[in-house]
């Protein structure tokens, strides 16, 4: 895909976007370190770098960024050489739910986020609400991360490492509001470590094997092994279910309580290659009109 870009003091401008909502990104259970300013624009950390991005009509300003950094680094992140039309286009055929849906979200963007980071977020999310999981993970990046830089007056810290977490006791953790996930995120950091685990290999297992794999890790069950493999992996055909996805496909599609199983193999048969697609349309589409009980509105995507 082609790309009008300008270059200004500190900041990349990207003219006439289409298929970019920022409040759709960062709002759609994916990511947790993205914050919602007073002007509408969003500030946010992603890899070791500190990134304020606002849409102007058609129009989608990144600051504090130049355009050497924004090739290597936000072109990547925001999946800006992906056709995201294309994409829908194929999941509207013959679905009027999918079609309603992606008008409704129609901005939304799959993050490439760090894969690391991804499966500490998305142990955090088990059973929990959006508000918290952003504030225990801050709280982590501040007490644990390294400080890379200030924002309009507020600090910003890099993602622990797996090592920096691997040397901390349970108690450490349960001082950022962990909870019983402190376990989880400890013996992971340490199996991590010590096995000399390069979690980028997952990216070369075949579908059937690196699910598995992923459940190995400590605090890991299937919804949160989907997440990892669709936002950390790029394995395109997860489809996580938790209780908003089984809520809203129940409500769509099947019309009485329906299983996990059932639910996956329809995700399978019906979006292909594009589950992971559909799953952050609908997911996004049912939580925003409140499908389901209102105390459940803030749920991540794994709750």
């Amino acid at each position: 895909m082609k790309l009008n870009l300008v270059e200004m003091d500190n900041k990349v401008m990207l003219l006439d976007s289409i298929d970019f909502e920022p409040k759709h990104i960062f709002e759609c259970g994916q990511c947790f370190r993205w914050d919602e300013e007073k002007d509408g624009s969003y500030t946010g950390v992603a890899h070791d770098r500190i990134l304020n991005i606002k849409k102007n009509e058609n129009n989608i300003i990144f600051n504090n960024t130049n355009i050497k950094e924004f090739n290597e680094v936000w072109l990547n992140y925001f999946d800006l050489k992906t056709d995201y039309s294309k994409i829908k286009k194929q999941l509207n055929k013959d679905d009027l739910v999918m079609q309603k849906a992606t008008e409704f979200g129609g901005g939304i963007r799959i993050l490439k986020q760090d894969l690391w980071e991804t499966v500490i977020s998305f142990i955090i999310s088990a059973n929990n609400n959006i508000p918290r999981i952003k504030k225990i993970i801050n709280l982590l990046c501040e007490k644990y991360g390294k400080f890379i830089g200030t924002y309009n007056g507020k600090k910003y810290y890099s993602f622990p490492k797996p090592d920096a977490l691997s040397c901390l006791t349970k108690e450490d953790l349960l001082l950022c509001n962990t909870g019983y996930r402190a376990s989880y995120i400890l013996n992971t950091a340490i199996h991590v470590v010590d096995k000399g685990l390069v979690l980028e290999d997952y990216l070369n297992l075949p579908n059937n094997v690196y699910k598995k794999k992923l459940m190995e890790l400590s605090g890991v069950g299937p919804k949160v092994a989907d997440c990892i493999a669709f936002f950390g992996l790029g394995k395109l055909e997860a489809f996580p279910i938790d209780v908003w996805v089984k809520r809203i496909m129940e409500y769509f599609y099947f019309k009485e309580e329906t299983s996990s199983v059932e639910i996956q193999h329809f995700a399978k048969q019906n979006f292909g290659v594009y589950a992971g697609y559909a799953q952050q349309f609908l997911f996004y589409y049912g939580r925003e009109l409140g499908i389901g009980k209102e105390d459940k509105r803030n749920a991540g995507n794994n709750s």
